[in-house]
């Protein structure tokens, strides 16, 4: 088999899990990028890449590299491809496009622009073109641009890898599957431990946890992949990495999930049996203020509520619990806490030894680890015991490195001038402050032509512009014409 590119897309701060898994597949050149991670493997890896990472979104397979400045050049080049290799006229197709340039300014543009290559290539070939379907279409393009950098790759996965298939009910606000493993890796548990969610809502970083400790692949629940409609698509190979069991093994310990509210408890309890992990967890209606110590060691993954799940509640209350419970009750184990406010995490009242940024949906969240041992912190580093792994370490490292690039960059906008005065660089520091206040307050001032404001520092209205008056009838705005789109693009 021929070895390709091959782009295995997830959530921030997932980079660094998922390339250690693509390692663990067997994955060759593997470069982590931001929300990504690119690797070169052959229809083998790519099909194991979609059955076997836990922390992917989607696997894509790039088909085409060019340069373009707008949209009519992307169509340009992408009408001379030859489609009927990647695409069958019987086949539905979509377009998803993403675009980080200053070049373009509409991704859905693109995107039109994309379907129209391929609708006239098949126009002008066959006289016919293929249909589009948003919702299932049998072919997924992913059209990525960056600066003037096009990507258009094939979407191998079809629906989302987080879509595990074994969820069959849920709460309010539920944890993404893939965040919930994400999570898991990084908080470096070995399944050498009890493991604990104590506000396990669906029950999905349980599920997930007992997944990974008996390594039952997600893939196995999934009942379609993207690539099993492409023209090469080799059901034998699949049929294999399907029967293949090899891998998975027993798990010693056990896993405790939590919840006060029972429905929530029954939801999950009816999605373990559904991943078939129940006899692995052991789920219990608690509130976490009845919080004990475990009698083995034992690992905290959780996600408590906040946001949307707390709506009218105490959370201030909750989470100086959540403190005072681990601090008193959780000694010699730590516990990993993935929130968005720093408000509650401070409510908390313990001191992270680690803070990792994610994203949970559209909330910025951290994910930060809590080291707890019964004394002083001397004593405790005096027993050989560890606030931060190498990995810790490193990570943090990177971040720092990160930070000072950064810092480096806008230093060399806005640092003084060597060879002027104190006095000078003063004046100026002034008076870059100053056009920081007008740029973001978005004024724009007239100047004589000595520099000096005019007398009139109102900006002035341009010619034939509409009236402001908010008073003003509908009917009298002026509106381009609508666009008609045919309802089969």
């Amino acid at each position: 088999m021929q070895d390709f590119e091959i782009i295995a897309k997830t959530f921030l701060g997932l980079e660094e899990p998922l390339a250690a898994e693509l390692a663990e597949l067997g994955a060759d050149q593997i470069e982590k990028g931001h929300r990504m991670v690119s690797f070169r493997g052959n229809q083998e890896m790519l099909y194991r890449a979609n059955f076997c990472l836990r922390t992917a979104v989607r696997v894509l397979k790039p088909i085409k590299h060019f340069v373009a400045h707008n949209p009519d050049e992307v169509y340009n080049v992408l009408s001379q491809f030859p489609w009927e290799t990647i695409l069958r006229l019987d086949q539905t197709f979509a377009v998803n496009s993403v675009i980080n340039s200053s070049e373009f300014n509409h991704s859905k543009f693109v995107a039109y622009r994309v379907k129209d290559a391929i609708a006239d290539y098949f126009l002008q070939r066959d006289g016919k073109r293929p249909n589009i379907s948003v919702s299932n279409p049998d072919i997924r393009f992913d059209m990525h641009i960056t600066g003037t950098e096009c990507t258009l790759s094939l979407d191998s996965s079809g629906e989302s890898l987080h879509l595990r298939g074994y969820r069959s009910g849920t709460v309010e606000a539920p944890i993404n599957e893939v965040l919930a493993a994400g999570m898991i890796r990084l908080s470096g548990w070995n399944f050498d431990t009890d493991f604990i969610d104590p506000f396990c809502g669906s029950g999905t970083i349980a599920i997930e946890a007992a997944l990974m400790a008996r390594n039952i692949y997600p893939g196995i629940f999934r009942k379609h992949f993207g690539f099993e409609n492409w023209n090469d698509f080799d059901a034998d190979l699949l049929q294999r990495i399907y029967d293949d069991d090899s891998a998975e093994r027993p798990f010693e310990h056990h896993i405790y999930a939590r919840d006060i509210n029972r429905p929530a408890i029954e939801i999950a309890m009816e999605n373990a049996r559904n991943a078939g992990v129940a006899d692995l967890i052991t789920f219990e209606q608690q509130d976490f203020r009845q919080f004990t110590q475990p009698e083995d060691k034992a690992i905290i993954v959780t996600n408590p509520p906040y946001g949307e799940r707390l709506k009218g509640s105490d959370t201030l209350g909750l989470y100086n619990v959540i403190g005072d419970r681990l601090k008193h009750q959780f000694k010699g184990n730590e516990a990993w806490i993935i929130c968005s406010s720093k408000d509650l995490f401070d409510n908390i009242g313990l001191r992270p030894s680690v803070k990792i940024e994610l994203n949970n949906g559209s909330l910025p969240c951290e994910l930060r680890r809590y080291q707890l041992f019964d004394g002083k912190m001397k004593s405790f580093r005096a027993e050989g015991g560890l606030l931060k792994t190498s990995e810790d370490l490193h990570r943090n490292a990177q971040k720092r490195r990160s930070r000072e690039v950064r810092q480096e960059f806008f230093k060399s906008f806005d640092g003084p001038t060597p060879e002027l005065s104190e006095e000078d660089n003063e004046l100026e520091s002034m008076r870059n402050l100053h056009r920081q206040f007008e740029h973001r307050l978005g004024r724009k001032y007239n100047r004589r032509e000595d520099g000096e404001p005019s007398a009139d520092n109102r900006r002035p209205r341009r010619e034939n512009a509409p009236s402001r008056d908010r008073f003003a009838k509908r009917d009298n705005r002026q509106r381009p014409p609508r666009r008609k789109f045919n309802r089969e693009s």
